[in-house]
């Protein structure tokens, strides 16, 4: 039987939520992903059959539309896609979007807004990172001018996870640019009819290929007063640092589970493929290989669990966060790595789930904060 990755944080109502997440991924998410993967995107219909079924913004309260949980049922749907190598639904950054929203957001944002998101009418997108400026936000370029009752945004943006399909974009600006951080907003875009706003090319990634990853450009986009973050002029900087320990911890599962599914598919690939007459499995540096990675990911999972425990008690900290995701991302790197080479030559082929999460796990270290940058977080904690 099978190695189990058992989860200190889940319960039986969990574990039953999983079940329906899992059909859904199976039927809905896995039988499109070849067809996404040519496109570069999934299309909007799933995320409306995800939300007609109440999977996403699940843990935003139900008073906004949301499905009234908490981070563990965010949690099981990144899972079960990581598990499966699927990354074109990036509920991540959408739930993040959420979030910001939620934790952020006037009264009026939020019922604008939370409703449509968990329907899945719109996909949200954050746009952060920009040509000249990754993870050092305080080097960001694009700039919101008030004019009367609106700002108009000009600017570029690059890497933006759901670029092409965002109904909603969270645009990070200098509105005040003598003031440094403090001189940062989150202004509110509707893509949809937005006159200035384009989407620019889908981005030729290494890995992620059913991802949209696009540049988005903003040529003096209007948007209302009424769609600043959170209302008050200055907040941006605060605002996403604030949110980073659940963006964070999203990175972190997402690596434990890409870790699991790999694993497996490696052990059941090792019990059938014949060398010199018996299975892999039987030689002892598969047998010794496989072991050292089962424990990696057990560690990992019992750390990572805590993670998701404290968050769920509004404990996490940043310093800890980021923990997860340096050593998660870092370990993903290594496990993979070992899996693929358990393949032999078929673990360097795309057609098999193991050589598309070798290359979908390496964008793990970098976005989300660099882990260069996650050390010298972690370092200012001491």
């Amino acid at each position: 039987m099978p190695l189990a990755f058992s989860r200190s944080w889940s319960d039986e109502d969990i574990e039953l939520y999983r079940d329906n997440v899992a059909r859904f991924v199976e039927r809905e998410v896995q039988g499109g992903d070849e067809e996404a993967r040519k496109r570069g995107h999934v299309g909007h219909e799933i995320w409306r059959k995800a939300g007609a079924l109440g999977l996403l913004c699940a843990d935003v309260p139900d008073t906004y539309g949301g499905g009234g949980g908490d981070f563990r049922h965010e949690a099981v749907f990144l899972e079960e896609l990581a598990a499966r190598a699927l990354t074109g639904m990036n509920t991540g950054v959408h739930s993040i979007v959420a979030h910001y929203i939620l934790n952020h957001g006037t009264p009026e944002q939020k019922d604008r807004y939370l409703p449509r998101m968990a329907r899945g009418e719109l996909v949200g997108a954050i746009a952060m990172t920009e040509p000249g400026a990754g993870s050092d936000l305080q080097g960001v370029r694009t700039r919101a001018v008030r004019d009367g009752d609106d700002y108009v945004i000009d600017g570029s943006k690059t890497f933006i996870t759901n670029g092409l399909l965002a109904g909603i974009v969270l645009v990070v600006a200098k509105t005040d640019s003598s003031q440094g951080a403090r001189g940062m907003s989150i202004l509110i875009v509707e893509t949809d009819n937005c006159a200035g706003y384009r989407v620019g090319r889908l981005l030729d990634k290494i890995g992620m290929k059913a991802q949209d990853t696009a540049e988005l450009f903003f040529d003096g986009v209007r948007v209302p007063a009424s769609r600043l973050l959170g209302g008050v002029d200055g907040q941006g900087f605060f605002q996403m640092m604030s949110d980073l320990p659940y963006e964070r911890l999203i990175i972190g599962v997402n690596a434990l589970a890409a870790m699991e599914g790999a694993w497996r598919a490696t052990l059941d690939y090792v019990r059938d493929r014949k060398a010199f007459g018996r299975p892999v499995a039987e030689f002892q540096n598969t047998r010794f290989k496989l072991a050292e990675m089962a424990t990696e990911i057990t560690v990992g999972r019992a750390f990572v669990d805590r993670c998701v425990e404290q968050l769920v008690q509004g404990k996490l900290d940043t310093a800890t966060a980021s923990m997860a995701k340096l050593w998660a991302s870092e370990a993903q790197g290594r496990v993979l790595d070992e899996c693929l080479q358990l393949f032999g030559g078929y673990g360097y082929m795309n057609e098999y789930m193991v050589a598309r999460m070798y290359t979908d796990a390496r964008i793990q270290r970098i976005f989300g904060g660099t882990n260069e940058i996650m050390k010298e977080v972690i370092s200012r904690a001491f």
